[in-house]
């Protein structure tokens, strides 16, 4: 099949190697325009873009598919390729409904949840925070709504109870290019099931917002702990940001008053009813590490008051 692809993060990467190196001809890629970044401002391009010109593949970067004159010569590019198929992962951008008709076998989206579950654009870090215990990555068409097309090919996964969103996407995203491979085969098999999303079981991951890492000590150490795997918690110690990038639940610790260190050794802390044992952190000013080292450099109280 002659195909395009669309996708912009890393997490994307997975899938554009799947097609690059199967025998189906990848006609274009579309991904995001390069942002500055750094303190000179260098433009960067997208991980995507970076892979397809590691395999030699034309890329496109339209500002905006729906209009202006970008969308419209992203549509004339499109209409030459004639493209049997367009897979999209995480582009980053809504496809207009005359982009989603376009190919003979319309347009696929690889989705990191086990639809009608966590629609959306933050699913992998809802399932976290939400104590979810199993995952996945579906397949589907692509129609005008929200990740609402008809499922195509479901793989699932078991959440580990310490396991974080970057640990969590890393794998998603190896899952996604496995996901897309099966459903490239059943579509040149004529082997395709598609099934209907039952909408009342469906629901939304909306966009993380940064007050969301603010840690309430009051919680309880399940929704501590969930929050520290799903966005990355902070809080204060001694009048400075303490960012948290891991945790676990302890169930040997004494419970104490909440928002106090409980076990100063391994830097233990009370919430609303439990403790949390943070197990990596980067104190303002400071690099990230695992607590013990962070511990050989830093002192800690029982009873010493976070946040």
């Amino acid at each position: 099949m002659k195909i395009v692809f669309m996708g912009t993060p890393d997490f994307a990467v997975p899938c554009l190697r799947t097609l690059a190196e199967s025998s189906h001809e990848v006609a274009a890629v579309f991904t995001q325009p390069d942002k500055p970044k750094g303190r000179g401002y260098k433009m960067i391009p997208t991980p995507v873009k970076a892979a397809a010109e590691e395999y030699g593949l034309p890329v496109y970067q339209p500002l905006s598919l729906r209009k202006g004159e970008d969308a419209e010569e992203a549509m004339n590019i499109l209409k030459d390729i004639a493209p049997d198929l367009i897979v999209v992962t995480a582009y980053g951008q809504i496809l207009p409904k005359e982009i989603l008709e376009l190919p003979k076998h319309g347009c696929i989206n690889i989705h990191a949840s086990l639809l009608p579950k966590y629609r959306g654009a933050a699913p992998i870090n809802w399932v976290i925070l939400n104590g979810e215990t199993k995952t996945g990555v579906t397949s589907m068409q692509m129609s005008e709504g929200l990740d609402t097309g008809d499922m195509l090919i479901k793989k699932s996964t078991d959440i580990g109870k310490n396991e974080t969103y970057q640990e969590l996407y890393a794998r998603l995203s190896a899952m996604g290019g496995e996901v897309l491979a099966e459903t490239l085969d059943a579509i040149e098999n004529g082997t395709l099931s598609p099934e209907k999303q039952d909408d009342s079981l469906s629901c939304y991951s909306p966009m993380i917002r940064k007050e969301m890492s603010a840690l309430d000590f009051t919680w309880s150490a399940e929704k501590v702990h969930n929050t520290i795997r799903g966005v990355t918690g902070f809080t204060m110690l001694g009048g400075k940001r303490l960012k948290v990038f891991a945790s676990e639940i302890s169930d040997n610790i004494a419970h104490g008053e909440a928002g106090t260190i409980a076990d100063p050794k391994c830097f233990a802390v009370n919430c609303g009813d439990g403790v949390v044992v943070f197990r990596e952190v980067q104190l303002e000013g400071s690099k990230r590490m695992k607590t013990e080292d962070f511990l050989r450099g830093k002192k800690l109280e029982k009873g010493e008051k976070l946040g």
